[in-house]
């Protein structure tokens, strides 16, 4: 598991590349703000977090579904992950920033991504 990077992750960046095609302009991992926000957008007030659907317990999705092995381990992981993001999204608020979170999966295929991607340009603008 130490090998699994947290930053720099190909959603992230296809994100990113995005936002910037788009005109937006943005900050990366900003460790001033709760949880360091993946992408914080100060002129929109804006913090996005792209989440893998596995690490973050996406409910619904097939991605998330856990291991059959050493299932009270991972249940136990992802379940203090989900508690940490709850928080931060909390304390982010309470500071004035609105939180976008963008599922690793809401990204996989090209129709979907479109989609989503044409969202968040709605969501920043909105």
């Amino acid at each position: 598991m130490s090998k699994i990077s947290g930053k720099e992750t190909k959603p992230e960046i296809l994100v990113r590349k995005f936002l910037f095609s788009q005109g937006f302009r943005y900050r990366k991992n900003v460790k001033g703000l709760p949880g360091s926000p993946d992408i914080v957008l100060p002129k929109y007030k804006t913090v996005i977090f792209v989440h893998g659907c596995f690490w973050h317990g996406h409910k619904g999705c097939k991605s998330s579904k856990l291991p059959e092995t050493n299932t009270e381990f991972w249940e136990k992981k992802i379940s203090g992950t989900k508690q940490r993001d709850a928080h931060k999204y909390k304390a982010l608020k309470q500071a004035g920033w609105k939180v976008i979170v963008i599922w690793q999966c809401e990204i996989r295929n090209i129709d979907q991504r479109k989609k989503r991607l044409n969202q968040l340009i709605s969501q920043l603008k909105g």
